[in-house]
C-alpha cells in the first residue's frame, strides 16, 4: 500500500581522502532530501553503514555559494542539521553486516566521496544489494552512491549492472570539484567497464535521474530529489 513502507538508506563511514588526507564523508543532502521526500510520502528511512556508529558528513556539503561566496546552510538542509532528533539518528547507526532485506520495500545508497572507499569492496553491501534484487526490490543510488554496485555479481556470474542504464558522478565533475587527485578511481570509467550503459547530463552538476527497471541512479547531489522522486512512484505504483 502506499506510504506504508520502510527503506533502508545506506551510507558511509569514511572520513578522509586516503590519497590526500583532506576530509570527507556523507554529502548531507544526498540523504536529507531523499529522506525528506520519502517521509512527507509515509515512508520510513532507516539509516545503516559499513562500520555503523558516528557518520561523517562532507564539510564542504555543510557550505553553499552564491557567486563564488560561501553563505553557509539554508533550506530543508538546514532544518535537518539543525534538528537534534535527526543528527542522533546519524550518531549509532548499525552495520550493514547486520541488516537484511525483508523488512524493507528499498534501497538506497547515499554518496559523498567516502562511498568510493567503503561501498565497493564490502562483501557485506554487495550481499545486501543483491537481496534486494533477487527479491525484485528498488535499489537507488546517487552520486559516488553507485560505487556500491559495481562489484554486486549475480547468480549466473554477471555484475549487476551490465546492460543496465545507470549515472553516477562524472569524471568531468571530479575534476571541476578539484577531488580527481583524491578519486581512487572514475566512477564514470568504472561503471562503464562493468557493464553499465552510463550516461550524464550536458551540463556538470546539473540533475540527471536515469531508471533502468527497478535500478534508479542520480549523477550528482542535485538528482537526490528526483531519485526519490522516482522511488516513491513505483514503490506507489507497486
Amino acid at each position: 500500500m502506499p506510504g506504508t513502507g520502510r527503506i533502508l538508506a545506506i551510507v558511509t563511514t569514511t572520513s578522509e581522502f586516503e590519497q590526500l588526507g583532506h576530509r570527507t564523508g556523507l554529502w548531507l543532502s544526498e540523504l536529507t532530501h531523499f529522506q525528506d521526500i520519502a517521509e512527507a510520502a509515509g515512508y520510513t528511512v532507516d539509516i545503516a553503514s559499513p562500520q555503523g556508529g558516528t557518520i561523517p558528513i562532507d564539510p564542504e556539503s555543510l557550505i553553499m555559494t552564491e557567486m563564488g561566496a560561501a553563505i553557509g546552510l539554508k533550506g530543508d538542509v538546514q532544518k535537518r542539521y539543525e534538528n537534534r532528533a535527526f543528527m542522533n539518528t546519524l550518531k549509532n547507526t548499525p552495520t550493514i553486516d547486520s541488516m537484511t532485506a525483508t523488512p524493507y520495500d528499498a534501497l538506497y545508497l547515499a554518496g559523498g566521496h567516502g562511498a568510493m572507499f567503503d561501498f565497493p569492496h564490502n562483501p557485506a553491501l554487495a550481499a545486501l544489494v543483491k537481496m534486494f534484487h533477487e527479491t525484485g526490490k528498488i535499489i537507488a543510488a546517487v552520486c559516488h552512491g553507485p560505487s556500491g554496485l559495481l562489484n554486486v555479481r549475480l547468480a549466473d556470474g554477471t555484475w549487476l549492472i551490465t546492460g543496465r542504464q545507470v549515472t553516477g558522478f562524472s569524471w568531468q565533475e571530479e575534476i571541476a570539484a578539484k577531488r580527481d587527485a583524491g578519486a581512487p578511481f572514475s566512477l564514470e570509467e568504472r561503471l562503464q567497464e562493468h557493464g553499465g550503459q552510463y550516461s550524464k547530463s550536458g551540463v556538470p552538476f546539473a540533475a540527471h535521474v536515469v531508471e533502468s527497471g527497478t535500478l534508479i541512479t542520480g549523477q550528482n547531489p542535485r538528482s537526490a530529489h528526483g531519485v526519490a522522486e522516482a522511488v516513491i512512484r513505483k514503490l506507489d505504483r507497486a
